[in-house]
């Protein structure tokens, strides 16, 4: 009887350390494999998408979440960010009241928390850059936007500090880490400008052989850091919320020619270069299908639609009516009363944009080829959210607000929207470099409210915002 005890209790023991071990090996970390990846020194180089910008401002709780310091943190690695206190960069979109849904503009201004970082930061994202600046700006007013349309950003300043560093432009900052690893996501700018300005500011996007110039200037100077390098080519600007959110809504089954009955007018509005009255109709089935957008500025308009008024080109940034125009006339819905260039992207400038996006493409394909670079495709993975895709068990999409991948300003994403572009580095990390990293569960992350109210329309079905709530966003 003892010996049958003794063998129990042995038989026990084992039990124990058998499931014991494997409870313990579920409890542990899983092993970070960065194959022949080396992350000790890691330097992301871009624009506002890379500095983890959001709803119109960079601060603290966004860049937290940038998709770099995301995946630094995967590897335990140290990533220095040009951290600004709450509320952030002046112009901060926040959420005043959730039904009705209100947008309001923070009047507040953060400061710069760790100003006196004594290297580079290793995220020399600027927002508000532009292909040119990477290898070129110094400060506010020798980047592009001082340059070219007589507009300093003070951001080249709060980042690149070479007041107190001399060091240089983002190229000559990141060679003096000694880099390792490199992110670079430049060029969306370069045709967002463009884009969100409706075509008039600037009047083009950056032409394709200086792009390719550029763009080949900074891939060869990457390159010679012999260090690791995963870079993102540009979305397609013109499907996200910024230029998907405003018009009528209005079901598609609706044959145009009931919109009338519903309501819904059509829409008069001044193409590129064009003064004067207005020779160019979009009916209402036009803004249904994407064949005119209207920017997100323009819904801070809407309410002028049918109302003879020149309150709108004196007050809200057109000042001097245009030629031809009638203010007696209703506004937006008769031809010698248009709604501007500016908060329209009609069928012409819709094509420029979207060729000027995918010849840009090429030629950051061709470049990280010709170098070894990694390459993510993330033009192509931002149209598979057009319809609705679920990623650990919440649903993003690029509807504004409700969608969660896009912030407050329709153009940038959200700390969620970041880490599901961080997974997409980290893929191609792991399939370039023989890696072996966890993808991040972006359901960890903070993320967008679940909304009780749903956006305020018009008695047309415009959407309804704030005037000016959009007039003071980074790119």
């Amino acid at each position: 009887m003892k010996k049958k005890f003794k063998s129990y209790i042995l038989l026990f023991g084992i039990f124990v350390i058998i499931f014991g071990c494997e409870d313990y090996n579920k409890l542990t970390p899983p092993v970070i494999d960065p194959g022949n990846a080396d992350f000790s020194r890691f330097v992301s180089i871009g624009n506002s998408f890379t500095a983890g910008y959001q709803s119109g401002s960079l601060f603290e709780s966004a860049q937290m979440y940038s998709f770099g310091k995301q995946i630094a943190d995967v590897m335990g690695v140290n990533y220095e960010q040009p951290l600004i206190s709450e509320p952030g960069t002046t112009g901060r979109l926040e959420i005043q009241s959730l039904s009705p849904f209100v947008l309001y503009t923070d009047p507040n201004t953060g400061k710069p928390v760790n100003l006196g970082y004594p290297k580079p930061y290793n995220n020399l994202g600027v927002p508000g850059a532009l292909l040119y600046d990477v290898a070129n700006a110094t400060n506010s007013t020798n980047c592009a936007s001082a340059l070219f349309a007589n507009s300093p950003n003070p951001l080249f300043d709060i980042i690149l500090r070479n007041s107190a560093l001399n060091i240089g432009t983002q190229i000559q900052q990141a060679a003096a880490l000694k880099p390792t690893f490199i992110t670079l996501w430049i060029g969306n700018n370069d045709v967002l400008g463009y884009a969100t300005s409706g075509g008039v500011s600037p009047s083009a996007p950056t032409d394709i052989q200086t792009f390719t110039a550029l763009y080949t200037g900074v891939g060869n100077a990457i390159a010679s850091f012999g260090a690791n390098v995963v870079v993102a080519n540009i979305p397609d600007v013109t499907s996200i919320p910024f230029f998907t959110t405003v018009g009528p809504q209005v079901a598609l089954n609706v044959p145009w020619s009931q919109l009338a009955l519903l309501g819904v007018p059509g829409l008069f509005y001044q193409q590129h270069g064009e003064t004067g009255p207005a020779t160019v109709f979009a009916d209402s089935l036009s803004l249904l299908t994407g064949n005119v957008l209207l920017t997100l500025k323009g819904s801070s308009y809407a309410g002028y639609i049918g109302v003879p008024s020149g309150k709108f080109y004196r007050d809200f940034g057109f000042p001097g009516l245009p030629p031809g125009i009638d203010t007696t006339q209703a506004f937006g819905v008769h031809p010698q009363n248009p709604w501007p260039d500016a908060l329209i992207l009609d069928t012409d400038e819709i094509s420029v944009a979207v060729t000027t996006t995918n010849s840009y493409n090429g030629v950051i394909a061709s470049i990280a080829n010709s170098n070894g670079f990694g390459l993510v495709d993330i033009n192509t993975y931002f149209k598979t959210f057009v319809g609705g895709k679920v990623i650990n068990g919440i649903t993003f999409s690029t509807m504004f607000v409700e969608g969660n991948l896009f912030s407050l300003d329709g153009v940038h994403p959200t700390s969620q929207g970041q880490g599901i572009i961080a997974n997409e580095f980290i893929k191609v990390i792991n399939n370039s470099f023989g890696a072996k990293l966890p993808l991040i569960d972006v359901s960890t992350i903070p993320g967008s409210l679940k909304f009780a109210g749903k956006l305020n329309y018009d008695q047309y079905g415009y959407a309804k915002f704030p005037v000016g709530a959009f007039d003071h966003l980074f790119f």
